[in-house]
């Protein structure tokens, strides 16, 4: 056995996988110098020099959607409260990053997800600037989290997020839809105007270009969300952002979101986005939890895709978002870790489901093939990638499952959907070479100890920035 099937010539033998839409044995996979599998054949044996990936093997998962400095939070921030008074904590957290630690907490957290069975993420990255919003010198946090992305081998799609205002304008009609300034915390996500971001984003893409294979990292583009990017932007932004990059944004996760577009400009968030002519296949929205019927329908007539986050969604009691209505209307559903409150690919999945079985009242909404098909396909169609899986021409992304473990045992293959977790996956690949063993990083290591230093490192500098904050509040 080798645990690096080579660039020309290799061959990946699988004990089981799923293979177009069923589980069969003995499935021997040969592999391009690209990463693409060029010829799967069933009931095969494997050959001396393949890597044996024993178990089911299933195509890799794609992390629709990422705020990786959100780990952080996990295990902190699940007391009382709700999505306003999460983000306040979260804005401590990253008001203390910087290139540097940045670039060590993301190669932890990506180490996770590859253990975990994510083999490409979507970014989603506002965390541009110093804490006054000055600029790093040469793209210093985007290339720190590109950096990050290589050591840990996992597919980055970086998401440059615009993001230029605090919230709709105080004023009347005509006036709200002008947005309010950033507050203190916020400058750091900001630039000047739509034409600034757009000129940072030309600047970036080019910059990591010239850097990394695009394979390996790529540069999508995000809208924070319709609170963030006034109006005026959105029309810019439309105008202006080139053809054929994949656009994210969080859309429709709060009420209040709702209530103040409304309130500002007569339109939902969705009708807003229609006004000015973002909806369309390469859109993403983020959540997508309190939508009309009317949203439904726009999103699905422009053939978009909605990344549902369900873990994160009830954590921060967001609510259930309408998966199945969203499907039928014709919209794409990927998964996405989001802030991390767990990174298990398996956990989203089966939640998807649940989560419609619990506002519906009925079982069966999502069978398995669309449980895989969202945490794959779907998600890497939102990162503008090549699926993974076990066909020809697929990206060679793998994820082998022990069957026999406390949480499968007895399962049938084609529904370890419904039993497995991160910690079965007992093998990923990608590109058809080894990243991960049974929890283990093959180049890093264990993650949960990266990520212990990571996370002692931010909080070591956050703590002084949390006392000069307290400093300023203070009555002399």
């Amino acid at each position: 056995m080798t645990d690096a099937a080579g660039p020309s010539g290799a061959a990946v033998w699988c004990e089981s996988g799923w293979h177009d839409g069923s589980i069969r044995d003995g499935i021997r996979l040969t592999v391009d110098s690209a990463g693409r599998v060029t010829a799967a054949v069933p009931g095969t044996e494997a050959e001396p020099g393949d890597l044996l990936l024993p178990g089911v093997v299933f195509p890799a998962a794609a992390n629709a959607h990422s705020h990786a400095f959100h780990r952080i939070l996990r295990g902190r921030t699940h007391t009382a409260g709700d999505f306003w008074s999460w983000r306040e904590q979260m804005y401590s957290a990253a008001g203390a990053l910087t290139p540097d630690l940045y670039e060590q907490l993301a190669t932890a957290v990506f180490a996770e997800m590859v253990v975990s069975g994510y083999t490409s993420v979507a970014e989603f990255h506002y965390v541009h600037h110093a804490p006054d919003g000055s600029a790093y010198p040469d793209h210093a946090m985007e290339l720190a989290l590109a950096r990050a992305a290589v050591a840990a081998g996992i597919r980055l799609t970086l998401l440059d997020t615009c993001y230029l205002s605090g919230g709709f304008g105080p004023g009347g009609s005509g006036t709200r839809s002008l947005g309010t300034p950033l507050d203190a915390r916020q400058q750091r996500f900001g630039d000047a105007d739509a034409d600034a971001w757009l000129e940072r984003f030309a600047s970036l893409q080019a910059a990591v270009g010239e850097r990394f294979d695009h394979e390996q990292v790529s540069v999508g583009a995000a809208l924070h969300s319709v609170r963030a990017v006034p109006e005026a932007a959105l029309a810019r932004i439309a105008e202006q952002l080139p053809a054929g990059i994949p656009l994210h944004i969080h859309l429709s996760e709060q009420p209040q979101e709702n209530a103040d577009c409304l309130a500002a400009t007569g339109l939902t968030p969705t009708g807003l986005l229609h006004r000015y002519g973002l909806l369309g296949p390469r859109l993403s929205v983020v959540h997508a939890t309190h939508l009309t019927d009317a949203d439904i329908a726009l999103l699905g007539e422009a053939g978009a895709t909605a990344v549902f986050c369900p873990s994160t969604e009830a954590d921060l009691a967001d609510g259930l978002g309408p998966a199945a209505a969203l499907r039928d209307a014709g919209v794409a559903l990927a998964l996405g870790s989001d802030q991390h409150a767990v990174v298990d690919p398996w956990l989203e999945m089966r939640a998807l489901e649940y989560g419609e079985r619990l506002r519906t009242g009925r079982r069966g909404a999502f069978a398995p093939n669309d449980l895989h098909f969202a945490v794959s396909d779907a998600g890497a169609r939102a990162q503008g990638r090549t699926a993974p899986g076990l066909e020809p021409g697929k990206a060679c992304d793998l994820m082998a499952v022990d069957p026999h473990s406390l949480r499968t045992a007895g399962s049938r293959p084609d529904q370890l959907a419904f039993s497995a977790t991160a910690a079965d996956v007992s093998a990923v690949v990608v590109g058809g070479r080894l990243r991960a063993r049974n929890g283990s990083h093959t180049s890093l290591g264990n993650p949960a100890a990266l990520l212990r230093e990571a996370i002692a490192a931010v909080d070591s500098a956050a703590a002084p920035v949390h006392e000069t904050r307290l400093e300023g509040t203070r009555r002399p």
